[in-house]
């Protein structure tokens, strides 16, 4: 995470469609003492309410729901593909059946901004404040598909994140040519 650096929540450049169904993120909730963390890969980054925002997704089920409900903050982080193998661990064991984070081989560490912490070695990391949140009622669902992913009917919870602070690899930030091109 050394070679990461603060950037403004404007200036992210992801493909965020990419980001959420390829990549994945880890979201991890909780203080310096007591956290937990999933691999997510449904959401969206955007702008809400004149504020930089992230949407997260939890089924009551997780462990990381707990977590959500308790603490005020929460991050995100991406990693290299060299992490693929961690992010499968941490989105199919649960923390309540042991150290998962210690098991993947992560290393966390404090944020700049948040209670929650990130990970050494991710790429981007999005610390964030919730600001809103609401259930998921399936007879808002409009399109039929969407009730597929619920066969159990243990439908989520969304989670809205003012997103406080970013730090990024080279490759998240603004490049110089939209940069030149905003200045001619």
């Amino acid at each position: 995470m050394s070679g990461l650096k603060p950037i403004e929540a404007d200036r992210l450049l992801a493909r965020p469609v990419d980001l959420w169904l390829n990549q994945w993120l880890l979201l991890t909730s909780g203080d310096a003492r007591e956290y937990n963390t999933m691999t997510v890969a449904w959401g969206s980054i955007g702008g809400m309410w004149r504020l930089p925002f992230v949407q997260v997704v939890v089924r009551p089920c997780r462990h990381t729901y707990g977590f959500m409900e308790r603490f005020p903050t929460f991050t995100l982080c991406a990693f290299p593909a060299k992490c693929r193998e961690a992010l499968l661990l941490l989105g199919t064991r649960s923390g309540r059946d042991g150290n998962k984070i210690a098991d993947s081989g992560l290393r966390p560490v404090p944020s700049s901004a948040v209670e929650a912490p990130c990970f050494a070695e991710a790429e981007l990391v999005l610390e964030c404040r919730k600001i809103y949140w609401q259930d998921m009622e399936a007879t808002q669902f409009l399109d039929d598909r969407i009730e597929e992913c619920y066969p159990e009917r243990d439908y989520h919870r969304i989670y809205f994140g003012e997103i406080l602070a970013v730090r990024a690899a080279e490759s998240f930030g603004k490049s110089s040519e939209v940069e030149q091109c905003r200045r001619e």
